[in-house]
């Protein structure tokens, strides 16, 4: 593709150079009439050097711009064909050195986006089958006459599919979040309220854990406009993950602080056994959960997704063997 539009770049220059030429033989044939003398080799000679002198110029600056758009072309057309890894060198005037940078973003856009899909299917894929599984294995054995067909032996059945809906469920509610297609349920919502109705929904499993669970602030804070089902999810998970890896006799805090006019600020602190550096970053991120962890590693993923839904950001810090505080933030101005 390069070639063929570096070849049309050519032809139509040599077009304009015979335009050109033509041009100014017929002006010196004119300018040579109006004064009444013939146009002699000299005359012509000279007006021959100042339009090949032009022409120079004009090719050099065709020839710089050519080159770069060629490389465009050329990019182009290896990521038609499935090179997402194409980039172009920014070269050549302003204008075209522009575009590079912005044909090089997409590239690098599209190139992260096809990892991502392969990644996510390759996890989706793996999530699924355990259940899959289970589930065929207790069927068989009941067909073949291996199990009793009793609930002993389809309760685990049942459980897998519940599983597997749980999964379903969880990987629309992100994709819809992450793809800006989910619809808030927004009303006028007591925040501090909220806090404590999901605090006071997991204090028999935290004094079943000897974990003390605590709520701090929240006096005089100014009612939100929020998806009252959507915030608990995100308080309901983060609490669960953080009662989860507290050991007995540790604390779970939970504080609701107003950080300026613009925002409310919720965290979640608890004295657990702390996230290694190298995986804090990556807590957020589908699929990413420990060993130990029982779920499907789309909590904190779906959390991220509906607090950013919501205009708000989240963040977590962590000290190895010291506990873990997960951050989240709402806009006030939603509530106006």
């Amino acid at each position: 593709m390069r070639g063929h539009f570096m070849r049309r770049v050519g032809c139509a220059f040599i077009a304009f150079v015979v335009v050109v030429v033509g041009f100014a033989a017929l002006l010196v044939s004119a300018i040579a009439g109006l004064i009444g003398r013939q146009a002699g080799w000299p005359s012509a000679l000279l007006v021959g050097l100042v339009v090949l002198f032009l022409l120079s110029i004009v090719a050099r600056g065709v020839g710089r711009a050519a080159r770069p758009v060629g490389d465009l072309v050329e990019a182009a057309g290896r990521i038609e064909e499935g090179d997402l890894g194409a980039r172009v060198p920014e070269r050549g005037p302003r204008e075209v050195r522009a575009m590079a940078r912005a044909f090089n973003a997409m590239s690098e856009r599209l190139e992260a986006t096809e990892t991502e899909r392969r990644r996510l299917l390759a996890d989706v894929s793996h999530e699924l089958r355990t259940p899959l599984t289970v589930i065929q294995g207790n069927l068989e054995g009941v067909l073949d006459g291996v199990y009793p067909a009793d609930a002993e032996h389809l309760a685990p059945i049942l459980e897998e599919t519940r599983l597997m809906e749980r999964l379903i469920e969880d990987l629309r509610v992100l994709s819809l979040a992450e793809a800006g297609a989910m619809r808030l349920e927004r009303e006028p919502t007591d925040l501090a309220t909220l806090v404590n109705d999901v605090v006071a929904g997991l204090r028999v499993k935290a004094d079943a854990g000897d974990i003390t669970l605590t709520v701090a602030g929240g006096a005089q804070l100014p009612s939100l406009s929020l998806d009252p089902v959507r915030i608990r999810a995100v308080l309901e998970n983060l609490l669960a993950n953080a009662l989860r890896h507290t050991p007995s006799g540790g604390r779970v805090s939970v504080s609701l602080i107003r950080e300026g006019p613009d925002e409310i600020a919720i965290s979640v602190e608890d004295t657990g056994s702390g996230i290694d550096p190298e995986a804090l970053g990556r807590i957020f991120d589908r699929f990413s959960r420990s060993p130990d962890s029982p779920g499907s590693g789309l909590g904190l993923a779906i959390a991220r997704a509906l607090v950013e839904a919501h205009g708000g950001q989240i963040s977590a810090t962590s000290e190895p063997g010291r506990g873990t505080t997960v951050r989240f933030t709402l806009p006030v101005d939603r509530a106006r």
